[in-house]
């Protein structure tokens, strides 16, 4: 019976370790990022490789929040606006010292560009990306939203388009890689599609790109009208590892100390 239940608990270890291992990631949107002023960056030289700032360039959705991380020995300052041009006036950190940060929340921003320098030492240099939320008007009055969320085969990517029989391609590429590309028509509002990303070890940016391809009954290519061949959405999401190996992760852990208490292999809890 003892040798059953330790037999019992190595599988249950082995299925969890297998999850952890092999768990898909799940993506999550542009609402934070981190960026780390860079030991010796006060003194001119991470300018030639953009790691005055790292990482020199993040991307952020709307109402996102960037936090920067004083990890430098002298202090520093996070303005909007270029060393050439002066401040821009959209944010400034003023003089924050080593080991402290600064977090700004872009909740008002319009999409685009935003360059940033350190007013003491102005050779250090950024940019924060505020971009639409796969959310674009194209031609032809389209709109598609798209939104994702966590499955247990990677990430369910749904496409929300303001028309019916709108005929689209959706091509997700991962570190150079393409990890899906299908077509579709839009019959219903919404459509759903899997993608499922790299392991979250080597986990990279994912890129999605959604192509209208007109719009129209299938096999009546000739009468299809609105955008054609035209890019009406594009998202980047960021991998992460699934909460839903968490759970199962914890579920897991709840039955090994069921099975050992149960079989007095070990005490009961």
């Amino acid at each position: 019976m003892k040798t059953k239940a330790i037999s019992s608990i190595f599988v249950l270890f082995a299925l969890v370790a297998g999850i952890v291992a092999t768990a898909p990631t799940a993506f999550a949107d542009h609402m934070t990022a981190e960026v780390s002023i860079g030991a010796g960056s006060s003194v001119p030289g991470c300018e030639t490789t953009k790691e005055c700032f790292v990482p020199y360039q993040v991307t952020i959705d709307p109402g996102g929040e960037v936090t920067w991380s004083n990890d430098d020995t002298a202090a520093h300052t996070v303005t909007s606006g270029t060393a050439k041009d002066g401040p821009d006036g959209n944010f400034d950190s003023s003089l924050f010292m080593a080991g402290t940060t600064f977090s700004e929340k872009f909740d008002g921003y319009e999409a685009g560009t935003y360059p940033y320098f350190c007013m003491v030492h102005p050779w250090m240099t950024g940019e924060v990306i505020v971009e639409e939320a796969g959310e674009h008007m194209a031609e032809g009055e389209l709109m598609v939203t798209v939104t994702t969320s966590v499955t247990a085969g990677g990430t369910q990517v749904d496409l929300k388009f303001n028309q019916q029989h709108v005929n689209y391609e959706i091509t997700a590429t991962q570190n150079g890689k393409v990890v899906l590309q299908e077509t579709g028509h839009a019959h219903t509002d919404m459509m759903g599609h899997n993608v499922i990303p790299v392991a979250a070890s080597d986990a990279k940016p994912i890129d999605i790109q959604i192509k209208s391809l007109g719009i129209g009954l299938p096999g009546e290519e000739a009468k299809w009208s609105g955008p054609k061949d035209v890019v009406v959405a594009t998202k980047q999401v960021v991998p992460e590892f699934g909460t839903i190996a968490m759970m199962i992760l914890g579920i897991s852990i709840v039955s090994i100390i069921a099975v050992t208490a149960k079989t007095r292999v070990i005490p009961r809890l």
